[in-house]
C-alpha cells in the first residue's frame, strides 16, 4: 500500500488535518490526537499524519509515567491475533496503546507487525524508528531496523542502522557484513548495474556511451575528489532551484557538502530537510544534532589553533593595541562557541532522558553535561538518580561532590568524595582525582591532618601526580 499525501485525503479529512496541525502549533495536543486518529482510521496510509500524531502524543505524555507497565506487552499479545485476520484493526489497536505510551516497545512492535501484514512498508519502518528512539542502544531493534531497510530497497537507511550497531559493538560481524552489502547495493542502484541480467538490458544499455560511463564512475566512486563533488553539487543545485522542496535533492546536497567537509552548508540543508519532514525523520534529526556539534567543534578548534599560533609568534614581544583587540575578539568568539556546544550537548542529553526516563546512563550523561556547563543545581537531581547505576555510580558520586563543592555545601561534598573513594579498591586515575579533590577540600576546611593524609595516599603510589610531592614534603617538613 503506497503512502498518500495530504492532497490525496478526502475533502473532509483535509479540513480535519488543517485543524489538527493548528491544534499542535497551539499545543492543544489532546484535540489534535483525536482529530488525527479519526483521519488515520479512514486513511491508514497517511504516514505524515501518523508521524505528527506520535509527536503530539510524546508532547502530551512528556514527564508522565506510563501506567500500562507489563500490561502493554499483554495487550499487544492479545492483539497479535488480529494481525493476520484484520491488520488494519490491529493497527488501530496499536494506536490505542500508543496514545497512552507513544514510545512503548510492545505497542510499536504491534504496529510494525500489522503494518507489514497490510503491506505498509513505510509505516513499519516508522514504528521501528520509534522503537529505536525509545531504546537507541538496543542492538536487537537496530538489527531489525537495518534488515527492514535492506529488504525494502532502502540501502542508505540500512547503512545508517548498521553503522549505529557497529558504533555500539565494533565487532558485530553481522552488522559489518550487512553494512558492506547495503553499501554495494546503493552503489549498484545509483549506477544502474542492478538492471543487468534483466530481459532486454545489456552492459551497453547501462554504460550507453563514454560520457555516461564517466558519470557512472563519478557517482559510484567511494572516495570522490573535491572536483567531482563540486560537479555533482552543481547538478543537484540546478534541481534544487527548480524545486527547493524536493526532499531527496535537499538530502543529496546536504550529504555532498558533508563529504567535502563544508559543515555549515551541510547543516543548512539538513536543517531544511528537517523542516520539510516536520521533524518526522529520526535520521535527519540525529544528523542535524551531530553536525551542529561538529560545526561547533570546528569553530572552537580553529580559534584555539589561531590563539596558540599567535601566542607563539609573539616570542616574548608586546602586541600593539589592534592586535590585543583582535585577540580579545577571538577569545570572546571562542567562549561563545564553547557555551553553544555545552548547551547543545545538554539539549541532546535532555532529549534522551525525556525519551528514556528510566535509563540511568542517560541520566548520568545529562548530569555530566550540566556539570561541564556549570549548571550545578540542575545536575544534582540527575546525578542523584544516576548514582544508583552499578557501572556509573562512582562517577556520579564524584560529580555530585563537585556540585556540592561548587555550591559551597562542603559537608555533602566530603561525603560524596568519601563514598566514591571507598568504592574504588585500587589507586587508579579516577581515585587519584577524587582523593586529590578531597584533600583540597579538607585543606579549605582547615583540617590539616586529613588534608595531608589524602595527599600522602597519592604520593605513596604516584609522587609525580600534580603538585602532590611539594605538598606532602612541605607538610612533613
Amino acid at each position: 500500500m503506497a503512502v498518500i499525501s495530504e492532497k490525496e485525503l478526502s475533502q473532509n479529512n483535509r479540513s480535519l488535518w488543517l485543524k489538527a496541525t493548528s491544534a499542535i502549533e497551539t499545543r492543544n495536543y489532546g484535540y489534535a490526537i483525536t482529530l488525527i486518529q479519526g483521519i488515520l482510521k479512514e486513511s491508514p496510509d497517511f504516514l505524515t499524519g501518523r508521524q505528527w500524531l506520535r509527536r503530539a502524543e510524546i508532547a502530551q505524555t512528556k514527564g508522565k509515567k506510563s501506567f500500562m507497565g507489563g500490561g502493554a506487552s499483554l495487550q499487544a499479545m492479545k492483539s497479535q491475533g488480529l494481525v493476520k485476520k484484520d491488520p488494519k484493526a490491529a493497527i488501530i489497536a496499536a494506536e490505542e496503546m500508543l496514545e497512552k505510551d507513544p514510545l512503548s516497545i510492545a505497542g510499536n512492535g504491534l504496529l510494525k507487525d500489522a503494518a507489514l501484514a497490510a503491506k505498509m512498508v513505510e509505516t513499519a519502518g516508522f514504528a521501528l524508528e520509534t522503537m529505536r528512539d525509545a531504546e537507541p542502544k538496543n542492538v536487537k531493534i537496530l538489527h531489525e531496523l537495518a534488515r527492514h531497510y535492506a529488504n525494502n530497497d532502502q540501502a542508505e537507511k540500512a547503512i545508517d542502522a548498521y553503522n549505529a550497531i557497529t558504533a555500539i559493538n565494533p565487532a558485530d560481524g553481522e552488522a559489518i557484513k550487512g553494512g558492506k552489502d547495503a553499501a554495494a547495493r546503493a552503489s549498484m542502484r545509483s549506477g544502474g548495474w542492478e538492471q543487468l541480467g534483466k530481459e532486454g538490458t545489456s552492459y551497453r544499455d547501462v554504460l550507453k556511451d563514454k560520457e555516461g560511463a564517466k558519470a557512472l564512475e563519478q557517482q559510484n566512486r567511494l572516495v570522490k575528489s573535491e572536483d567531482v563533488i563540486d560537479d555533482l553539487l552543481a547538478e543537484q543545485y540546478a534541481l534544487y532551484n527548480e524545486n527547493p522542496n524536493h526532499l531527496d535533492v535537499v538530502l543529496k546536497i546536504a550529504k555532498l557538502n558533508e563529504q567535502k567537509d563544508d559543515l555549515e552548508s551541510a547543516l543548512q540543508y539538513y536543517t531544511w530537510a528537517l523542516d520539510l519532514t516536520k521533524g518526522g525523520d529520526p535520521g535527519v534529526v540525529r544528523k542535524v544534532s551531530e553536525l551542529n556539534l561538529k560545526n561547533l567543534d570546528s569553530q572552537i578548534s580553529t580559534r584555539e589553533k589561531w590563539l596558540a599560533e599567535y601566542a607563539e609568534s609573539l616570542n616574548g614581544t608586546e602586541p600593539d593595541d589592534e592586535a590585543k583587540a583582535t585577540v580579545q575578539q577571538v577569545e570572546q568568539d571562542l567562549a561563545g562557541y564553547r557555551a553553544q556546544k555545552a548547551e547543545t550537548q545538554i539539549a541532546v542529553a535532555r532529549e534522551r532522558v525525556e525519551r528514556n526516563p528510566t535509563d540511568l546512563t542517560f541520566r548520568f550523561e545529562l548530569g555530566e553535561q550540566l556539570v561541564k556547563a556549570g549548571h550545578h543545581s540542575e545536575a544534582v537531581a540527575e546525578l542523584q538518580k544516576a548514582q544508583n547505576s552499578p557501572s556509573l555510580g562512582v562517577r556520579a558520586k564524584y560529580l555530585l561532590g563537585q556540585c556540592f563543592e561548587a555550591k559551597n555545601i562542603t559537608n555533602l561534598a566530603v561525603k560524596q568524595y568519601e563514598d566514591a573513594k571507598s568504592k574504588l579498591p585500587g589507586m587508579d586515575g579516577m581515585k587519584k582525582d577524587i582523593v586529590y579533590r578531597l584533600g583540597l577540600l579538607y585543606e579549605r576546611m582547615g583540617d590539616k591532618e586529613k588534608y595531608l593524609a589524602c595527599m600522602t595516599e597519592i604520593y605513596e603510589v604516584d609522587s609525580a601526580y600534580q603538585d602532590v610531592a611539594p605538598r606532602v614534603e612541605g607538610g612533613y617538613a
